[in-house]
């Protein structure tokens, strides 16, 4: 039989494992309703592209806005954003982060690095000759490297890239994925260590495993003359 101060020990061991939140999920939502319109996002970091937060009707939403694409635009100020997001490893993520100059990314500053957790974001792509593109960047290193799940409405596909060493590859595709233009869709990255499983609109398409354990920031991506809208954002952390 197991004694009474065995089970008092226990009883009180469960009880701060529970108080103290081990095990406990923390679910971050995040839309854009007190952020100013026409202005940079105050809990994003954007460093490739122009984004700032526009209404859609009476809703605020954060936008990427490729309309005037220059074959790329590195964003204003992305030194001091650079510091504030990797300290004194900021100049190789900035020298990396040039060859990837024809992607927009932006970058969440409230999670500091995510292994164990869901990604979640609604998207609606307005416009693009080039491309439409709608990601999710998660894994994102001090080196510049990054991993993303990206949907396209000109493509009708789903696509997991790497971004690594100056060079992008890909992982994964999936073709006839319908995403139509000038409505939403939601789109869904879940990560577990190496795993990572993407789901748009509710349904699995991608699954695969990473050569080493996923640890690094998040946030959005996109593509070129790219002008896409995304509300919703949501972080879930294990």
């Amino acid at each position: 039989m197991i004694s009474t101060n065995f089970k008092h020990l226990f009883i009180f061991l469960f009880s701060f494992l529970v108080l103290s939140g081990v095990g406990r999920a923390e679910t971050i939502s995040v839309n854009f309703d007190n952020e100013v319109t026409g202005a940079p996002s105050k809990i994003f970091s954007s460093f490739v592209g122009n984004w700032y937060i526009e209404n859609d009707g009476n809703n605020k939403v954060y936008a990427v806005d490729g309309r005037q694409w220059m074959r790329g635009t590195m964003s204003a100020g992305i030194a001091d954003k650079a510091k504030a997001l990797y300290g004194e490893r900021y100049a190789e993520f900035l020298n990396n982060l040039t060859a990837y100059k024809y992607f927009p990314l932006t970058i969440y500053q409230r999670v500091e690095n995510l292994s164990n957790g869901a990604i979640t974001v609604d998207f609606k792509a307005i416009s693009g000759r080039i491309d439409q593109a709608a990601g999710i960047a998660f894994n994102i290193q001090p080196n510049g490297d990054y991993l993303v799940i990206r949907a396209n409405p000109l493509e009708n596909n789903l696509i997991a890239f790497k971004m690594q060493r100056g060079e992008r590859s890909m992982v994964q595709w999936i073709r006839n994925v319908p995403t139509p233009s000038l409505k939403w869709h939601h789109l869904k990255v879940l990560i577990k260590d190496e795993q990572v499983e993407a789901y748009l609109n509710n349904k699995r398409y991608i699954a695969f495993k990473f050569n080493k354990k996923i640890d690094g920031k998040i946030g959005l991506w996109s593509k070129a003359d790219s002008y896409v809208l995304f509300d919703n954002f949501t972080v879930e952390t294990k």
